[in-house]
């Protein structure tokens, strides 16, 4: 299907199709009932399988939810639900009284059977629609989001409805008691997951993180988690994969979540068990059930009834929504994905009778063609749309964060004493990392006067931030270990006073060292404005081609285009006669103008990106520091942003002899170092993690 350009889902239900009654069981029946064995310990077997495959697909889905995108749009997705519910139910209740008398379970009444088809009308497969939006790479648009947000209401709404159908069907009556048990016990469940569930989430990944867990550790603890919240849902009666997705949004909410576990998650997920789910849908699917002629024309019209009234339901609710009409479009097409869930629903329906053969080929086939239709429906709609300005302007964000290499939506650490440099260090950062990102500010040694700490924290103006002190004589392994717990960077202060023998001082140096995470450290010059608001007018930054190069790129860049100042891109080519400046494009290239070259158009095309007003020079010294300098000097620039390669010298961190050269001269303007651990490949992640 992916060859003819349509989602994987669709070919993984076709291939159901086709291997299952329907076609291998006309062509060869006795292949494909060895195949596919009809006794019931057999069927279930796969059936295990397949539902590992869908638990796993809620968990992934619940871990790329923005739960604070849909309580953002949780108006409109309310309004959305509520007319893709109530307009099936009504259309489902319509049919039912209308269907022929042949296709009414013989243990029941009509209004009992009518009362089923709306429900089996209202129900929107969860598990079908995310693979959709995850195949078409969808997942993280404004209309997926509420998409899944409508799908997961239709879904409890239709399982709650079919527990009140199943009771009237066992006993003749309501069950008022086990209905009350339902619908209080998710409403309780829900509160307490995302209240005390979250907090114990948060303590054990913070617990595996501390440990320095392997991935295949903190990959099973999650899935432990997910495991407890879908055996509370299925003990509530709903659907057990609705608590794995609740699981999910929670495990993917926490602070100290990896978001490497779910690249690893995804691979066994996407790669087999989901695909089976699909498959086996269109296994318990037997066309040949709707030969005669009589009931083709009422799958016909069971389709069309099912497919108009989700469609105008959805569509009804979107306008009240305040919807535009195409986002409106896709939600309808995207709820009318029955899937595998509208079988499992036609399977309960069968044992308890209200079905028979020929009402639950119809159901079933409903539940087919409506997955088949959605996929292609849904891309046609979605192709070439780039949604609302706002829309557009958080997925650039998301695909420029995501290209980063220190710079993303990782919490920041910084540990702290107190003092100007640290202020410095925290406004910085601050007007750089994304806004909302939380930092921690954290004082490790003895007595810390609170005084002292008030003004590091007041310089984060943008986003939370938590204050932590730990009394302990042994600060820096006090640091390490918190470093360690899901930060993306650590952010220091420099000391105002250097000490004899050491870089910084000796604590610095060492966490320097051992740092596991990138380093951003800050020194003020000699200037005393660095009052708020902050100063900075123009902002140098050379252009090196490497990892961490760009990483000091993204810092200069973002806070060039947070204060409203100027980049100054500087790149030094070394030669024996200084002082002149080069001339990019002009006569016959030599190696060093074409390197020169690009890595300074790759550094502008990164400012670009960023939004930052930025412009290059190129120049030829003996001597970069020196270059970097006289450039500062001229161009009056108030903070320099320089990359350094971490090594190890004499006991103590080096940084090489131009950084720390321009760390002793640079008395004009504040200057930031950037390091980067051993390893890291951008996004706060090691290589061969």
């Amino acid at each position: 299907m992916r060859r003819f350009g349509q989602p994987a889902v669709v070919g993984e239900l076709a291939a159901g199709l086709l291997l299952g009654p329907s076609v291998l069981g006309k062509l060869a029946p006795g292949l494909q009932s060895w195949l596919f064995p009809p006794e019931p310990i057999q069927r279930s077997l796969l059936a295990g399988i397949a539902w590992v495959g869908v638990f796993l697909l809620l968990v992934l889905v619940g871990l790329e939810t923005d739960f604070a995108l849909i309580r953002r749009l949780g108006a409109a997705t309310a309004r959305v639900a509520t007319g893709s519910l109530l307009v099936p139910i009504a259309a489902g209740i319509a049919l039912g009284l209308a269907l022929p008398a042949v296709f009414v379970g013989a243990e029941v009444s009509r209004h009992l059977f009518a009362l089923f088809m709306g429900t089996a009308l209202s129900l929107s497969a969860l598990p079908v629609i995310a693979k959709i939006l995850t195949d078409l790479d969808l997942m993280r648009r404004n209309v997926a989001q509420a998409l899944i947000a409508a799908a997961m209401v239709d879904d409890v709404v239709g399982w709650v409805l079919l527990g009140i159908v199943a009771g009237l069907v066992r006993s003749g009556a309501v069950d008022i008691a086990h209905l009350a048990i339902t619908v209080g016990g998710l409403a309780t469940f829900v509160v307490l997951t995302f209240t005390a569930g979250q907090r114990a989430v948060d303590a054990l990944l913070r617990m595996l993180r501390a440990r320095g867990s392997e991935i295949a550790e903190t990959l099973t603890a999650m899935l432990v988690v997910a495991l407890i919240g879908s055996v509370i849902t299925h003990a509530l009666g709903l659907e057990a994969v609705f608590g794995a997705f609740i699981a999910g949004i929670v495990l993917g909410r926490s602070r100290y979540y990896d978001a490497e576990v779910s690249n690893h998650l995804q691979s066994a997920a996407i790669g087999f068990f989901a695909p089976l789910f699909f498959a086996t849908a269109g296994l318990r699917v037997d066309l040949g059930l709707l030969a005669e002629p009589g009931i083709v024309f009422w799958g016909v019209v069971v389709i069309v009834v099912a497919t108009a009234s989700k469609f105008a339901g959805a569509l009804l609710g979107s306008r009240f929504a305040g919807l535009v009409t195409r986002e409106g479009l896709a939600l309808a097409v995207g709820l009318n994905a029955r899937g595998a869930v509208e079988i499992v629903l036609a399977t309960v329906g069968l044992s308890l009778g209200v079905l028979n053969e020929r009402s639950y080929a119809l159901v079933v086939l409903m539940a087919v063609v409506t997955s088949v239709m959605a996929p292609p429906l849904l891309r046609a709609l979605l192709r070439n749309w780039q949604g609302s300005e706002e829309e557009q302007e958080r997925l650039a964000r998301e695909r420029a964060l995501g290209r980063n290499v220190l710079v993303h939506s990782s919490r920041m650490l910084l540990p702290s004493h107190g003092g100007p440099n640290s202020v410095l260090a925290a406004r910085i950062v601050d007007a750089v990392w994304p806004e909302g990102v939380e930092a921690c500010v954290l004082a490790a040694g003895g007595d810390v006067p609170e005084s002292d700490i008030v003004a590091v924290q007041r310089a984060f103006a943008r986003r939370p931030v938590h204050y932590e002190h730990v009394a302990t004589s042994d600060p820096l392994t006090a640091i390490l270990q918190r470093a360690r717990l899901g930060y993306g960077a650590l952010v220091l202060g420099a000391t105002e006073t250097r000490q004899a023998g050491a870089l910084i001082s000796p604590l610095l140096d060492e966490l320097l060292a051992a740092s596991p995470l990138p380093v951003v450290m800050v020194r003020q010059g000699t200037r005393t404005d660095m009052t708020p608001p902050l100063t900075f007018r123009r902002i140098l930054v050379p252009a090196i081609g490497r990892e961490t190069g760009r990483a000091a790129q993204e810092v200069a860049f973002g806070l060039a285009r947070s204060l409203g100042a100027r980049a100054l891109v500087a790149h030094v080519v070394t030669t024996p006669s200084p002082g002149r400046a080069l001339r990019l494009r002009a006569g016959p290239h030599t190696s060093a103008s074409e390197a020169a070259e690009r890595v300074v158009e790759e550094a502008l095309t990164l400012a670009a990106e960023i939004g930052a007003a930025a412009e290059a020079e190129v120049r030829l010294d003996q001597s970069v520091p020196e270059a970097l300098l006289s450039l500062a000097n001229e161009r009056a620039v108030d903070l320099l942003v320089i990359a350094a390669n971490l090594r190890s010298f004499s006991g103590r961190p080096f940084l090489g002899h131009g950084v720390e050269y321009l760390l002793e001269q640079c008395r004009g303007a504040a200057i930031a170092v950037v390091t980067l651990p051993p390893g890291w490949t951008g996004a706060g992640r090691r290589s061969g993690a």
